[in-house]
């Protein structure tokens, strides 16, 4: 069948259904076949049964999904979704990107799509506001970017999670650690130990935070403070306090740090912070030095140290003329645990560290790692062998018998 055929299809079935309200896959499949069997016998051409799925598939898609890339997001490997301008889909399984054939017909019909995405979120991307981020019903995430912002076109970013990790024996499976790192993750969720999950973007800190999130205490008040709906907790005493951005007068923002100062005052048994990425560090520190057990963060950096360097810069946009030295002693008083994350060469994605934070040595942070992830060697096509290594116990080791939570310490023995 012919692109110009598969067109007319298309808008002949789209005019043809109507009112929204009689828009269904039934509706599609039943407008789509008596057109099949019009343009079959005026046209006297055959069409064939795959021809049919592969043009209700599209049509289903067009009206009731995201067109090009329903199938992308349907498909549970697909990982990530880049678009670049309405010629240009890419798309991310099991850790490799690659340009696919699908494509939007022009700007205006990606636009569309945008606005589906948009619907049920109370955002809005336009001249005013070119760029926005934000979560689907569904827990993707979403960042969009418009022209002249984007040079080429409207640029989306998809960022799909798994849906089928429920526990952390999930994570062993996939290698991204090994069960005794995995034990004491979970000890230390259950001890309320303060802990930064930190890595590059995709390299799965938020999948880390929500699987070990499934252990929190069903009794504890928990507080989420996100710009996007990204976390799924699985708890019902759950509070979630989402920014908002400023409307077109510029008025109406609300901040991550207005939402953290006021979580303060909400009786929180935990706290967890989506994402650190400005002066609210100030106020994450100060929860951790004033009692309150157990905070959770994300932040981007390459290493853990990188995550201390930036945690303190960003504790200092606070303004509150404190020395540096100040910040530092509250990151050492307060923080306890960083999770370091990679994503290799070959897609997988580790835990490379977990590293206590062993207070102030020489007015510096010490930092030790407990765990590391060890490469022994990248092959030709490559794939990243390694291992992972235990290195000692931490110095809060006492925190778990404290608690009442049982830890064998056997785990940090190597071999």
């Amino acid at each position: 069948m012919s692109q110009d055929l598969r067109e007319e299809l298309r808008q002949s079935v789209l005019a043809s259904l109507g009112r929204a309200d009689r828009i269904t896959p039934e509706a599609i499949q039943s407008a789509a076949a008596d057109l099949f069997a019009r343009v079959e016998k005026q046209q006297r051409i055959r069409i064939d049964p795959e021809t049919r799925t592969d043009v209700v598939r599209a049509l289903t898609d067009e009206v009731l999904g995201l067109g090009p890339i329903q199938r992308f997001m349907d498909d549970p490997e697909v990982t990530e979704i880049m678009i670049n301008g309405p010629d240009q889909i890419y798309v991310e399984k099991r850790g490799e990107k690659s340009r696919v054939a699908a494509r939007f017909r022009d700007d205006a019909h990606l636009r569309r799509a945008v606005e589906r995405m948009l619907v049920h979120t109370g955002r809005r991307v336009d001249e005013s506001l070119p760029y926005v981020d934000f979560a689907m019903p569904n827990g993707a995430r979403v960042n969009v970017i418009l022209p002249p912002v984007s040079a080429g076109g409207a640029t989306v970013t998809i960022r799909k999670f798994l849906q089928s990790l429920r526990g952390i024996e999930d994570l062993v499976a996939l290698q991204t650690l090994d069960a005794r790192m995995a034990d004491f993750l979970v000890a230390c969720i259950r001890a309320k130990l303060n802990i930064l999950f930190s890595g590059a973007t995709g390299s799965g800190k938020t999948t880390t935070l929500e699987v070990l999130s499934s252990y929190l205490d069903a009794q504890e008040r928990i507080i989420t403070i996100e710009d996007a709906p990204e976390l799924s907790l699985r708890q019902e005493h759950v509070v979630r306090l989402l920014t908002r951005a400023p409307n077109v007068e510029g008025q109406g923002e609300v901040s991550i740090r207005d939402l953290f100062r006021n979580s303060l005052r909400m009786r929180p048994s935990r706290l967890i912070l989506g994402e650190v990425r400005g002066e609210e560090a100030m106020d994450y520190l100060q929860a951790q030095t004033s009692g309150h057990r157990g905070c959770l963060a994300v932040l981007h950096a390459a290493t853990p140290r990188d995550a201390l360097t930036r945690l303190e810069t960003m504790a200092l946009y606070a303004g509150l003329n404190l020395p540096s030295w100040a910040v530092r002693q509250q990151v050492a008083s307060g923080l306890e645990l960083i999770v370091q994350h990679e994503q290799f060469l070959d897609g997988t994605r580790k835990i490379t560290h977990l590293t206590e934070v062993a207070g102030l040595q020489g007015g510096e942070i010490a930092l030790r790692d407990i765990f590391s992830f060890a490469v022994d060697e990248v092959t030709e096509s490559q794939e990243v062998r390694g291992r992972f290594v235990a290195h000692g116990p931490p110095g809060f080791l006492p925190l778990f018998r404290q608690r009442g939570v049982a830890l064998d310490e056997g785990i940090f023995a190597e071999g």
